[in-house]
């Protein structure tokens, strides 16, 4: 991959709300030349969307409920693990789905209204699934920082100053 590349996605990756042109003038190239190679790298899927990061502890939906799924599956002949993940990524309450080392396969990353769905769509869907050994289910409780992006305001240092 190209320097230029590198560059645009690194800028993309850091807010991707910057416009072309703030991007042309920071690496010192044309307006056109940064279009040209973000359509090119859309076409090609190396970028594939743009999402906004949201707080929702600050917005209506701060009832939405996110979790972290362990899963241990016994991989499938000539599969491996990709059928397993294929199924579990289908599932409209699936957000990501990782192969991972360690004590476990897949990562699967879930929202929903109440920790209630949430379990019910482990215990009727996600665990009943062939191939699956067992799961462990972890809520997460509050963010305070995701994708590089902190959610928790600087804390004013309140301490007393203390002088010779």
């Amino acid at each position: 991959m190209s320097d230029f590349r590198k560059a645009i996605l690194e800028l993309l990756e850091d807010d991707a709300r910057i416009s072309a042109k703030q991007i042309a003038t920071m690496l010192d190239v044309t307006e056109q030349q940064v279009h040209d190679e973000i359509a090119s790298m859309e076409q090609e899927g190396i970028i594939l969307a743009y999402k906004p990061i949201i707080n929702t502890d600050k917005t209506e939906h701060g009832e939405r409920v996110e979790a972290l799924i362990e899963v241990r599956v016994t991989p499938q002949r000539n599969l491996g693990f990709e059928a397993i993940a294929e199924r579990i990524r289908r599932f409209d309450e699936v957000q990501t789905v990782y192969l991972m080392s360690g004590a476990y396969d897949l990562m699967v990353v879930l929202e929903g209204q109440s920790m209630r769905q949430i379990a019910l769509f482990v215990a009727q869907k996600l665990s009943t699934l062939e191939g699956v050994l067992s799961t462990a289910t972890h809520f997460i409780l509050k963010k305070y920082k995701d994708q590089g992006i902190v959610f928790t305001e600087e804390q004013e240092d309140r301490r007393l100053q203390v002088t010779p």
